[in-house]
């Protein structure tokens, strides 16, 4: 049992060392906080760009057509990591805007593209007879979209969209290349400094973890709301 303990107070002064020693556990608070701040604003931007681009994609506009398809094949044909560069050191180079903001918006176009098919499959995979139901009712196009479509696949898209939430918090440790002080990149300057290398990204992994499944079993709850009324 003597290795055992040793083992455990070896744990124990690394953990010191890496996150008690100097404050350096604030790096990670601070970090969280950024990681966070990101992932939120790139969530609601995502929204707003997937579903303008899925209404392109599904118009009879040629036109609409085209963006919607050039748009979803320049996105997801490229690494999000690249388009972070290029709208950080390029499009936003001259523009005085915090870090984060411009980290979200990049993550925002980046998770768009993938939010606007989720959206697409998911108003196609809605009866023709809803909406054939609602122009009989005396709806218009634009009301029997947002009145009947939408909600019935808000539902249906739904896992899909916890998903790409999900990927897009844990895509956002990129940040550092940009200058951002994340989880990934508080986890990386402990290590520089410390040394240790384990503790660290062991660390980094469990915050991330965490947040995830907190969100996880928030979105379930979120989830088996809005299908309370169905019975299966």
């Amino acid at each position: 049992m003597n290795w055992l303990s040793e083992w455990g107070l070896d744990l124990a002064q690394t953990f010191s060392r890496c996150f008690i020693e100097d404050d350096r556990y604030k790096l990670l608070l601070k970090g969280i906080g950024v990681t966070v701040e990101i992932s939120l604003l790139s969530v609601i931007l995502g929204l707003i760009i997937g579903f303008v681009i899925a209404i392109c994609s599904l118009s009879n506009n040629k036109f609409l057509n085209a963006i919607g398809k050039v748009y979803t094949d320049v996105i997801r044909g490229t690494p999000s990591v690249t388009q972070l560069m290029i709208i950080y050191f390029v499009v936003f180079a001259t523009v005085n805007l915090p870090k984060w903001i411009i980290a979200s918006i990049a993550f925002g176009i980046n998770s768009g593209a993938y939010v606007s098919e989720i959206i697409r499959a998911g108003i196609l995979s809605i009866d023709k007879g809803q909406t054939e139901a609602g122009r009989s009712l005396g709806l218009n196009a634009s009301q029997t979209m947002f009145n009947i479509v939408v909600p019935q696949a808000v539902k249906n898209i739904f896992p899909a969209l916890c998903n790409e939430f999900i990927t897009l918090i844990k895509e956002t440790a990129i940040v550092g290349y940009v200058g951002l002080v994340d989880i990934q990149k508080a986890g990386d300057f402990i290590k520089s400094n410390t040394f240790e290398a384990f503790m660290p990204l062991i660390m980094t992994a469990v915050i991330y973890f965490v947040m995830i499944k907190i969100l996880t079993i928030a979105l379930d709850r979120f989830e088996k709301w809005l299908r309370k009324s169905e019975k299966r």
